[in-house]
């Protein structure tokens, strides 16, 4: 592409690989540095190859485009630098880090440095010639959800870097039988504490774990496993660091001049401007640069309900309603579903997913049929119902019965994944174990069941890491997690557990293949609040089903009868009570046999143990 229609494209909100025109470029002739700085005077590059003195390498102006431009022989592979801008209105003379820059020092530094072009062999044509072809609604999806930092470290407590993590966390996710990986934000960001929410180098990997060719080889990593890998991306705000976005060029570059508009208080954040073409430029240019150079999987889009509303988060007059006196936001409405129009059509099989915690319709349909167009979106209903339901003593659940039934009303609206992400176990919320009620035993018994239903409620899943051995303690970025409690008889049963539902979600058609439809799903009694037992049957395509009874209750159920579509010999295939798993191992032995007759509307019947604080699952051989 030429530079004129680059920048052509880029003014218009229409590229989608800005990256090629903006930032730093290496040449024969040195390094080419271009920045959008529509209201300066004057712009200059500073850096180790200059002393840092500005006006010693200045840019020139590419006109109305509002980019500046300049070769500097002297900037190599490996200089760090910034810009110098001047605004033309004040004189304000700022010192900004690079919006386009692909690498960062290691905080607390912030200044950029000029990157060389990958050196890194792909091996994973395969890969993605099959994700291609992938008919990811009706195939398993089952994520961990991981900060990398925080996994695992070495003895002196620095993180590992994203090839000593490729040798032990792609092994571990393995075994486990997950089929994804999500990365909390991998973006350059400056404060540990954010998570990588607090996003600053939307084009630049993380220094802490590595070179940008190390995420390359770990993603590569991941595919010839058979993992794939999902990018939490951060496109609803950005920090308001004086070195960085904010106030760019002495004005509201990329976020609204208006505070009603462009400040979130709760966050200490700069709301992005989407109406904008060159901000629009630029994240598309984000994603896509993402997808395409790190080979990603997916997007796992942060906050989307603030980017959605103008009033979110804010009392009366602190917002300002859209020109039809409404709170939508029409410009992150459009943007969002350019975003994953986009998306879906440059690389099939890629997934987008939001996380979105309001009644907004369609966030998970095309766009051309109105809705944001979403590949899914995140049920922050059902995770909030059942934490709210397990988190109660078992003799008062009889009460709360609708709190487990009601998503099912819902639950086929969207298309949902599931999940117990890492925001129900930070900020006083405690860990997954420490919201359950009840003993040693019961705790961990709840936790059984808890991951148990949510492996065989319709959805995708998604689960926080930690969570799948029972780590006690609430997360924190700051250090490891528990690895030692594997050895714990408890806590080694729960993993056990965590990899038998994952391998078995995995392998039975019947368990994700209609994980969005109605048809993948039929109740056989959910009304038995008195004794606080659901049941249901879970269907594939071809007619095959599994049979799932739950006991919310620490009193096993004996001589329990339930109709089903067919009579003959059922076996268990998973039992959360097993000794195996650290349970009492009450169940049902070598199989039962259903008979004919009517029961609960079905034209077969069988009487099954349902074991305390615990799910079964039967099939029909």
């Amino acid at each position: 592409m030429q530079s004129s229609d680059a920048l052509y494209l880029f003014n218009e909100g229409r590229n989608y690989q800005t990256y090629r025109l903006l930032g730093a470029h290496p040449s024969d002739a040195g390094t080419v540095f271009r920045v959008w700085a529509p209201n300066a005077s004057q712009v200059s590059v500073v850096g180790d190859f200059n002393g840092w003195r500005g006006g010693a390498d200045a840019l020139h102006s590419l006109g109305a485009s509002g980019v500046w431009e300049a070769t500097v022989a002297a900037a190599v592979p490996g200089s760090l630098y910034r810009f110098e801008i001047v605004n033309r209105e004040s004189g304000e003379k700022l010192i900004k880090s690079d919006p386009y820059g692909r690498g960062y020092e290691l905080r607390p530094g912030s200044a950029a440095y000029v990157t060389t072009p990958s050196q890194h062999v792909w091996n994973d044509a395969a890969w993605l010639a099959r994700r291609a072809e992938w008919d990811w609604q009706h195939a398993p999806v089952n994520i961990y959800e991981l900060h990398p930092g925080s996994w695992m470290r070495h003895p002196d407590g620095k993180p590992y870097l994203w090839r000593e993590l490729a040798e032990r966390l792609i092994p571990y996710a393995v075994g486990l039988g997950y089929t994804h990986l999500e990365l909390m934000p991998v973006t350059e960001h400056p404060l540990d504490e954010s998570w990588g929410y607090q996003t600053t180098g939307y084009f630049a990997p993380t220094s802490r774990y590595g070179s940008p060719d190390d995420l390359r080889f770990f993603v590569d990593s991941c595919h010839q496993a058979g993992l794939g890998v999902i990018l939490d991306w951060v496109p609803g705000h950005f920090p308001q660091d004086e070195w960085a976005l904010a106030r760019y060029d002495g004005t509201a570059l990329y976020e609204h001049e208006d505070p009603r508009l462009g400040l979130h208080a709760d966050w200490g954040t700069h709301i992005f401007n989407y109406g904008r073409h060159e901000v629009r430029s630029f994240l598309f240019s984000s994603a896509y640069w993402w997808l395409a150079e790190f080979h990603f999987d997916g997007l796992r889009v942060d906050a989307v309900a603030s980017m959605l509303y103008l009033d979110y988060s804010r009392k009366a007059g602190e917002w300002l309603p859209n020109i039809f006196g409404g709170r939508e936001n029409l410009d992150a409405i459009e943007f969002l579903k350019a975003l994953n129009a986009m998306v879906h059509a440059e690389f099939p099989g890629a997934l987008t997913i939001a996380e979105e915690s309001t009644a907004w319709p369609m966030v998970s349909r095309p766009t051309y049929v109105g809705g944001l167009g979403f590949s899914m979106k995140w049920n922050m209903g059902w995770m909030n119902d059942s934490l709210r339901y397990f988190h109660r003593d078992p003799v008062h659940r009889r009460w709360h019965h609708d709190e487990l039934t009601f998503g099912q009303i819902y639950a086929y609206t969207e298309n949902f994944v599931l999940p117990f992400s890492h925001d129900e176990v930070v900020h006083g919320k405690g860990s997954l174990l420490g919201k359950m009620p009840g003993d040693t035993w019961q705790r961990f018994a709840n936790l059984r069941l808890l991951f148990a239903w949510q492996t065989f409620t319709p959805g995708k899943k998604l689960t926080f890491m930690g969570c799948e051995f029972g780590q006690p303690r609430e997360w924190s970025q700051a250090w490891e997690l528990d690895w030692y409690l594997l050895g714990d008889a408890n806590h080694g049963g729960l993993v056990r557990l965590a990899g038998d539902l994952n391998r078995l979600y995995r392998d039975t058609p019947a368990l994700h293949e209609q994980d969005f439809s109605s048809l993948g799903f039929e109740w056989i009694d959910c009304h038995d609040s008195e004794h606080s037992v659901l049941s249901w049957l879970r269907w594939g395509r071809d007619g095959s089903f599994v049979v799932v009874a739950v006991n919310f209750t620490p009193v096993p159920q004996y001589a329990y009868r339930l109709g089903v579509p067919q009579a003959g010999r059922y076996v268990e295939i998973l039992n959360s009570d097993s000794a195996y798993y650290g349970g009492g191992n009450i169940g049902n032995g070598a199989g039962l046999d259903a008979c004919e007759g009517e029961w609960m509307n079905r034209p077969a019947n069988l009487e099954i143990t349902i074991p305390p604080l615990a799910a079964v699952v039967l099939r029909r051989e």
